[in-house]
């Protein structure tokens, strides 16, 4: 059958290379810190073959005192590549040895080489958060510059901005009373288009009603990110730390995050309890619909079915479930879209190498396994609600049985396979979560 390929297209902007690459590796994959030697082992075939893992297995040969000349001869990457790459790692070793005695000046060099709080706080065994109050009390903070056109020979003004440590002055000012609309990042076959096209139609709306917008978004094959979309277009990460730069530098009126689908959903919390204004639902609604426990809490006390799942972390637990509930038996990591990881296991061999794939994919939320129900049909609403109250309501029908993503499956709209009852139940779910989750969006 038809299944998800990825065309994970993103445009990283620095003022050297180190910076660049260090966030362009952010931007393919949210879990990733950056260029980090920790997170594959080193194999010299993984060297010679060009995969997506393969910049981690250089980053552990690097870590691993392969020099750049083995490297070379390994990879056939040019060696000034390399050397960046190798400054990284050397960087790397010294916040290791500076551990938690961080001065202004280490910060300032990792955050000039592309290193975000994150990573930095990973490495040095501290929180992103202590390590951002430390940042900005130290007055060390990210300078806005557009990217020139004209190689300098006039003074440019195009909307391509971007967030660099490599400056002394910002290249513009900041006014305030901007929106920022969050984009979907990365592109994922199937799941991203409407995404994009929700961002555009979000920033076309906000322009109608008169006001200014910033776009944060990094995928350079989106119309979201073309320089007349919006009136300020930040060509950055999506994350906590950049999203946070540019709402506090932009006095920003608020922060749309529900066009952007899964990535901005991702830090609804994390701003919010750093107190950014968020419009839309409540990030709060948003973590409720995130959390499988919270959501399915909530379906119990409204009394709506939902099949038998359980939230589990090791592998025994996992096959005892699924041996009382019977195969097969969906596994899935929370917090994910567009069906990273998700498997269906039909038996206990099965599970075990769903499990171990799914681990991977995000060590902080465990697993959950949910009874599969086999030739079922699978129906997608789309709903638009204010304050909890829908406004419009669309139902479509998959036309192959439940289990083929819907980036990947034919969808009929209205349904030809539903009679007015269930047609008339899922109209009455949809009404009750919206009311239950308080949505706007």
């Amino acid at each position: 059958g038809s299944s998800m390929k990825s065309v994970g297209e993103v445009m990283a902007i620095g003022r050297n290379f180190e910076e660049a690459f260090q966030k362009a590796l952010r931007m393919v994959d949210g879990n990733v810190n950056g260029f980090d030697p920790y997170l594959q082992s080193v194999k010299n075939e993984e060297l010679t073959e060009p995969t997506d893992k393969r910049p981690f297995v250089l980053a552990a040969a690097l870590k691993a005192k392969y020099t750049v000349d083995e490297l070379h001869e390994l990879t056939k990457i040019d060696k000034w590549f390399l050397n960046k790459m190798k400054n990284i790692i050397a960087f790397y070793g010294v916040l290791e040895g500076a551990g938690n005695a961080l001065d202004a000046n280490l910060i300032l060099q990792a955050k000039q080489m592309g290193f975000s709080d994150k990573q930095i706080a990973a490495v040095t065994k501290s929180t992103e958060l202590a390590l951002r109050k430390q940042r900005q009390d130290l007055g060390i903070k990210p300078f806005v510059k557009q990217i020139d056109t004209v190689a300098g020979e006039w003074p440019a003004t195009t909307n391509y901005l971007y967030l660099t440590y490599n400056a002394a002055e910002h290249d513009l000012d900041f006014p305030g009373g901007f929106t920022i609309v969050v984009g979907s990042g990365v592109y994922r076959i199937g799941s991203s288009v409407e995404f994009d096209w929700c961002a555009v139609g979000c920033l076309r709306e906000l322009r109608n009603l008169g006001k200014s917008t910033i776009m944060i978004n990094y995928n350079p094959e989106t119309v979201s990110t073309d320089y007349d979309m919006c009136d300020r277009l930040y060509f950055e990460e999506i994350s906590f730390e950049v999203v946070m730069d540019v709402y506090e530098m932009e006095l920003s009126d608020g922060i749309i995050l529900s066009m952007g689908g899964q990535l901005p959903n991702n830090i609804a919390m994390d701003l919010h309890r750093q107190q950014a204004r968020v419009l839309g639902t409540s990030p709060e609604s948003i973590d409720s619909a995130e959390n499988r426990f919270k959501f399915s809490r909530m379906l119990d006390r409204k009394g709506i079915l939902q099949p038998r799942w359980k939230e589990l972390t090791n592998l025994k637990s996992a096959i005892e479930f699924c041996d009382k509930a019977g195969y097969p038996c969906l596994v899935r990591p929370s917090y994910v879209l567009s069906g990273a990881a998700m498997n269906v296991a039909y038996s206990n061999q099965d599970l075990e190498t769903y499990l171990n794939a799914a681990s991977l994919v995000s060590k902080e939320h465990p697993v959950v396994i949910t009874k599969f129900l086999t030739e079922a049909k699978e129906i997608d609403v789309d709903a638009v609600a204010a304050d909890g109250e829908i406004l419009c309501m669309a139902v479509s029908e998959h036309v192959e049985n439940a289990g083929v993503h819907s980036g990947d499956a034919t969808l009929v709209t209205p349904p030809q396979d539903l009679n007015a009852e269930t047609l008339e139940n899922i109209k009455r779910i949809t009404r009750d979560l919206a009311a239950l989750l308080d949505v706007t969006g």
